[in-house]
C-alpha cells in the first residue's frame, strides 16, 4: 500500500470539467476569441497559463489580455458554476477507502488555492483530504511535474512511495515525470485511449473502489 495517494481535483474527484470549459469559453469570448467549450474541455487539467497559450501563444497570464481572461474565467467559475458542483461517482468512497488503508490523501491540482478550497468545500469532500497543493505552490503547471513534486514534499514521502490518480493525459505525464505510477479515470473529458499511458485505467472513482484490492493503490 502506498504511503500517500495524490489526486487531481477537477474531473477526477469533482464533476467540474464542463463548468471550467464553459467559463473559459465565455471569458475568451469577452476578449474577442471564439473558442468552443468542447475544444477547451480537452485542455482542462493543464495549468491556466498553458491553456491560454493553446488559444494564442502571445497570451500571458501575468499581464494584459491574458491576465484579464484568466481573471474572467475565475470570476465566472466561482460565481456561476461553483455552487452546483457535485463530486464524481464514488469520490467520497474512494477518499474514505484510502484513509481506511492509512494512506495520506493528497490533492495535487492545477487550480489556484482559493478555487481549490472552495471546490473541495462545495463538493463536501474537504474533510476527507489530508494535504493540498495547488498552482500557487509551483513555478510550472501540469504537465510539468512541479505541483506533484511539491505535493510529495508536503506529504513527506518519496515518489516511489506514492501513486497518482487523475483524469487527463497531463496528469499522467506529470506523474511519470515525477517518478510516480499514474492511475487514469475516464470520468473527465478523456476516454481510455487518451489515457493509454496510465499504469491502470478505471471508469470513475467508484470502479476504482470496487477493484481497490487489485489496483495499484493496493499493490504499489
Amino acid at each position: 500500500m502506498p504511503k500517500a495517494v495524490l489526486l487531481d481535483l477537477d474531473g477526477t474527484l469533482v464533476d467540474s470539467t464542463q463548468a471550467h470549459a464553459e467559463s473559459w469559453s465565455r471569458a475568451f469570448e469577452r476578449h474577442g476569441y471564439d473558442v468552443p467549450s468542447d475544444q477547451i474541455s480537452r485542455w482542462i487539467g493543464m495549468g491556466g497559463d498553458k491553456l491560454l497559450r493553446q488559444v494564442d501563444p502571445a497570451l500571458d497570464h501575468t499581464h494584459g489580455s491574458g491576465k484579464s481572461i484568466a481573471q474572467a474565467h475565475e470570476d465566472l467559475f466561482m460565481t456561476e458554476y461553483l455552487p452546483s458542483l457535485q463530486p464524481t461517482n464514488g469520490a467520497n468512497a474512494l477518499l474514505e477507502r484510502i484513509g481506511q488503508a492509512r494512506s495520506l490523501r493528497v490533492i495535487a491540482s492545477s487550480a489556484k488555492e482559493r478555487e481549490l478550497h472552495a471546490v473541495l468545500k462545495v463538493a463536501r469532500i474537504d474533510r476527507l483530504v489530508d494535504v493540498t497543493t495547488n498552482a500557487d505552490d509551483a513555478d510550472r503547471s501540469k504537465p510539468d511535474p512541479d505541483i506533484i513534486s511539491e505535493a510529495l514534499k508536503k506529504a513527506g514521502v518519496r515518489a516511489e512511495e506514492a501513486v497518482y490518480v487523475g483524469d487527463t493525459p497531463y496528469d499522467v505525464i506529470a506523474a511519470h515525470r515525477a517518478g510516480m505510477a499514474a492511475i487514469g479515470v475516464t470520468c473527465g473529458a478523456w476516454n481510455a485511449d487518451g489515457l493509454k499511458d496510465a499504469d491502470a485505467i478505471y471508469r470513475d472513482p467508484a470502479e476504482l473502489v470496487r477493484r481497490f484490492d487489485s489496483s495499484p493503490l493496493r499493490n504499489s
